[in-house]
């Protein structure tokens, strides 16, 4: 119980230090030249996103059709994203925007829908991903899968793994998971008793150890991890509601969310630093709170033999 508070208040503290508004203005007072080298690296790059179709993933699918990149959006919902399609192309005339509607809470739809896109595919330079969801009450996919995990960590090891041959083929492959601070709450769940936000935040903290072993194992592949800080988006108000009332004066707007995606995905200056590494505001930074709880390494490969294991069970034989 204790830890719990303890993490609880070191995270609250440290998110309004570093999460919001102000805080993003506050990091790039003093980087506002290096917005230039974003300017045209992703002409003619092939970037896939995940969950593309509100809030900073919209934007980061802007930004980046804005630079000339090819920008495949992965999202669920098929009228809503042709709307976003639209209007990306329209704002940039970049004409290189494509749909592609996947229910990325569906293990063995991923599975089909990347052996679809290595098909179509020779390359792929970029990969982000961005979907994910926050459950409060206990739910399962049809498959059996708990639905935070489901979405926010078996769905990106899927889609990640099955599309590395593509990244491998490419000249400086990117992949980028967008995470959360929230990582930082993460604890072992008590046997038999269901917290939403505890399970969300165990979702994230799996993403940071997926990229941190794909950083081993891959090594021509840039892998990173992010937090966007706290942005005011359509999940944020409705997964949070309490949260977003206390603090909504003070959250970031969605394209101070994606900058720190964007400039992961298309500058130079990120692939200077090494692959595997969680970022805030462009800067390196901590995945531990002070005096918390930290992973080991044999755990960590556990965890992923499992991971590996439970996800080549939904694999089309």
């Amino acid at each position: 119980k204790m830890s719990h508070y303890r993490n609880t208040a070191w995270f609250f503290f440290k998110g309004i230090r570093e999460y919001t508004r102000g805080d993003y203005l506050k990091a790039f007072k003093l980087e506002i030249k290096s917005i230039a080298f974003i300017s045209s690296s992703a002409n003619n790059s092939k970037i896939s996103r995940t969950g593309a179709n509100s809030g900073t993933g919209k934007v980061i699918a802007l930004e980046i059709a804005k630079r000339g990149g090819a920008v495949h959006m992965v999202c669920r919902d098929q009228k809503s994203t042709e709307e976003i399609q639209a209007e990306i192309v329209k704002e940039t005339g970049n004409e290189k925007v494509f749909v592609h509607i996947l229910d990325l809470s569906e293990a063995r739809k991923i599975w089909d829908f990347s052996e679809r896109f290595r098909k179509d595919h020779e390359t792929l330079n970029v990969l982000i991903n961005n979907a994910g969801c926050m459950i409060n009450q206990r739910g399962c996919t049809a498959e059996g899968m708990e639905m935070n995990f489901a979405t926010n960590t078996l769905s990106t090891y899927i889609l990640t793994t099955s599309l590395i041959p593509l990244l491998e083929k490419s000249e400086d492959p990117r992949v980028i998971t967008v995470s959360s601070g929230g990582m930082l709450l993460y604890l072992q769940s008590e046997k038999g008793h269901f917290d939403g936000t505890m399970v969300y935040a165990q979702t994230q903290c799996q993403q940071v150890v997926m990229t941190e072993q794909w950083s081993q194992t891959h090594k021509t592949i840039h892998f990173s991890v992010m937090h966007t800080g706290w942005v005011d988006t359509p999940g944020v108000r409705s997964a949070m509601s309490n949260f977003y009332s206390s603090v909504q004066d003070k959250l970031r707007t969605p394209e101070q969310g994606a900058d720190t995606v964007v400039w992961l995905a298309v500058s130079g200056a990120a692939v200077k630093q090494p692959s595997g590494l969680f970022f805030q505001d462009r800067k390196t930074v901590s995945t531990h709170l002070p005096l918390a709880w930290t992973r080991s390494s044999s755990e960590e490969q556990t965890f992923m033999k499992k991971l590996e294991k439970l996800a080549n069970s939904f694999k089309p034989q």
